[in-house]
């Protein structure tokens, strides 16, 4: 004990040092009692350890390799029987720091943790003069974590930290949370530094118990459970999809005699082909469930596939239609140049080509039968001398009548062709926005729930 004297004065005080306190207890680095066994008097009873856990910041949520690093602040308090002094005879020192490695810790360690904690340790712990100690340290914990992505990228993910003893069973070491869920919440959300791209929610502890070799297991476990702020993806992903399957949508309006449309619609399903392979880094390549956003990416592929296939059906009847039309151009050419040919041979035979050509501006409705009455009434009121060159004429506009017929049978061949590119267009059209609605309707509804 050491006593100071003022100068001028009579009275004394007391000066008392944390070492007054470590050389009462014999606590030094040399004496093993304070750190090889558990510091209870009586072996039967259990050492008490309350633990006390607050998230600093949510460093990374690693979905491919499902892993989930946070950085927390944990506080271990245990009773520690072998220490105990009376403040007051220590000018009221209540409590001291001493280094990590001169008393017994309980070894408790984290069942999810991958990797080691590199981050800088607290050398020195907290003795109160009752014997409950006190350690604090900072920890990056890098921790394996099961996700569920279904709903990606509007998901809520829950992370355990799960605490326990590595030897001590129930009847050594009993875990306690310091915190109930409510607080430890309350203190992260308080605390919080960043959070990246989660939102945390919600920090619940609870107890459970499991047996092992005929022992009971005593450990916490910490649930943090945060969601993820799916704005980026939306924007950089999401999005752009809906606005291809949109400029999808608007092809329909382009002409399907032309060659920009399946040009267009080729070029937009490359860019979502594109689109999946980025996917395809973003989500882990095992899960329990197919994500909604890869059902999302395949459908509208499926349907931007199918608007192609349909786009290369009618043009396929587009072109045969014009190669209807232009092969009966060409016959029409020819059968000109026939009549031509005829007409400078002879007089009489260009009459009767003339005389052709004026029945033959007939409407398409009349039929070959209706001008068997004709040429009997022709035949009645001409003279005998005239009915050979009568007779001559109907025999040509019976030749003309077929040439006629089958004229109109190759074009109605060709509109035919034309006519259902047409119904084929507007059918799949309709199809196409009503099975758009509705799946964009499903997956909102989905995604929402």
């Amino acid at each position: 004990m050491m006593f100071y004297c003022p100068l001028g004065g009579t009275s004394s005080e007391k000066v008392c040092s944390y070492q007054d306190v470590l050389d009462y207890l014999n606590l030094t680095t040399e004496n093993s009692v304070f750190k090889l066994t558990r510091p209870v008097l009586d072996h039967t009873h259990p050492t008490f350890v309350e633990l006390d856990i607050i998230l600093y910041a949510i460093l990374a949520v690693i979905e491919k390799t499902q892993t989930f690093i946070p950085f927390i602040w944990a506080t271990m308090i245990w009773n520690n029987e072998r220490i105990k002094w009376d403040p007051a005879e220590f000018c009221g020192i209540t409590q001291i720091s001493v280094p990590r490695d001169m008393i017994w810790r309980p070894d408790l360690f984290i069942y999810e943790m991958i990797q080691k904690d590199d981050s800088p340790l607290n050398p020195y712990m907290y003795v109160s003069h009752d014997g409950i100690i006190s350690s604090e340290e900072d920890m990056k914990v890098v921790s394996t974590c099961k996700m569920d992505v279904h709903k990606f990228p509007f998901d809520t993910q829950r992370c355990n930290i799960t605490i326990g003893s590595a030897i001590h069973s129930v009847e050594e070491i009993r875990l306690l949370p310091f915190s109930n869920s409510s607080r430890a919440t309350q203190f992260s959300r308080e605390v919080m530094k960043t959070q990246g791209e989660w939102e945390f929610l919600q920090l619940s502890v609870t107890s459970s118990n499991f047996t092992f070799e005929d022992r009971k297991w005593e450990q916490l476990v910490y649930t943090f459970t945060m969601r993820r702020r799916p704005l980026l993806h939306v924007i950089n992903f999401l999005l752009p999809i809906l606005f291809f399957l949109a400029l999808d949508l608007a092809s329909f309006f382009i002409a399907d005699h032309r060659g920009e449309k399946l040009g267009f619609k080729v070029t937009v399903l490359l860019a979502i082909s594109v689109l999946l392979l980025i996917l395809n880094d973003i989500l882990p390549s095992m899960s329990n469930k197919t994500p909604l956003i890869a059902t999302y990416c395949i459908v509208i592929f499926a349907l931007m596939l199918l608007s192609l296939l349909e786009t290369i059906l009618v043009t396929y009847l587009m072109e045969r239609d014009s190669a209807s039309q232009e092969q009966l151009r060409l016959r029409d050419d020819w059968e000109d140049k026939q009549e031509t040919v005829e007409i400078d041979n002879s007089n009489t035979e260009g009459k009767r080509q003339t005389c052709c050509s004026c029945i033959c501006k007939v409407s398409n409705g009349e039929k070959q039968h209706e001008l068997l009455p004709v040429a009997g009434e022709i035949h009645n009121s001409v003279q005998p001398g005239e009915s050979h060159v009568l007779l001559l004429i109907l025999e040509q506009l019976k030749e003309l009548q077929k040439t006629l017929n089958l004229h109109f049978s190759c074009r109605q061949e060709g509109g035919t062709s034309a006519l259902w590119a047409t119904r084929i267009n507007k059918a799949f059209f309709a199809f196409y926005v009503t099975t758009v609605v509705l799946f964009l309707s499903l997956i909102y509804k989905e995604w929402n729930t």
